[in-house]
């Protein structure tokens, strides 16, 4: 027999957190990623404002090197880290952090392919007008990219909701802890059946809502 009022406290608590991990973990992994991006489209010796190869190449290593580990085995690695910043090694605030770390190599990528989209020629007219780097930058690269930059950061947010299921694997909380310990562990079909039924949902919520948004600014132009 299903308990439905236990079976909707125990999910609406793991979508909050959740919800949670995710809005926290974008706003972090934005945060560390944006001028990442910037650096890297900037940086860039074939064409970037202010060229630098070395400063480059150390930047892509150190990102490809932390998109390629396998997000459960990120979590692991960064127990000790986690610990020393939130106290605990498992939870939902602890999962926050391995989470910022494995988006922000995301959208690092997701700012430099951006900007690198703008025409050239919008660039060139902004330096014959005597605009600074910095200006290009902020009033010229960055509102140009907008709509691309709001479809990478939709996809890194459908990411994280990913992640943040895979960090329930170890003890992270949200829906992914639910359907692991209810619905693996103790054979409780609804509780599975209900936490992926919630997590696409969420994903489809936020797929529209990117796509909408991004086509909204694309109209105004």
């Amino acid at each position: 027999m299903i308990d439905f009022s236990r079976l909707g406290a125990v999910l609406g608590e793991a979508t909050v957190q959740t919800l949670l991990m995710v809005a926290l973990s974008t706003i972090f992994s934005v945060i560390l990623g944006v001028p990442l991006g910037i650096l890297l489209c900037t940086s860039d010796p074939s064409g970037g404002l202010k060229p630098c190869k070395l400063l480059n190449q150390i930047l892509s290593v150190i990102i490809n090197i932390l998109r390629a580990i396998p997000f459960v085995i990120l979590v692991i690695l960064l127990f000790p880290f986690t610990r020393v910043i939130v106290g605990s090694a498992i939870g939902t605030k602890a999962s926050i952090v391995p989470l910022t770390i494995a988006a922000a190599p995301f959208v690092a990528r997701v700012i430099e392919s951006s900007l690198k989209e703008v025409d050239a020629g919008v660039i060139q007219a902004a330096k014959a007008m005597g605009s600074t780097n910095k200006q290009i930058i902020f009033k010229v690269l960055i509102p140009e990219a907008l709509p691309s930059i709001v479809n990478g950061i939709t996809l890194t947010i459908i990411n994280l909701i990913g992640y943040s299921a895979m960090a329930g694997t170890v003890g992270g909380g949200g829906l992914g802890d639910v359907a692991i310990r209810y619905g693996y562990q103790r054979y409780r079909v609804e509780y599975m059946i209900s936490s992926v039924v919630i997590i696409l949902i969420l994903v489809e919520v936020i797929q529209l809502l990117g796509t909408y948004i991004s086509n909204k600014m694309l109209s105004k132009r």
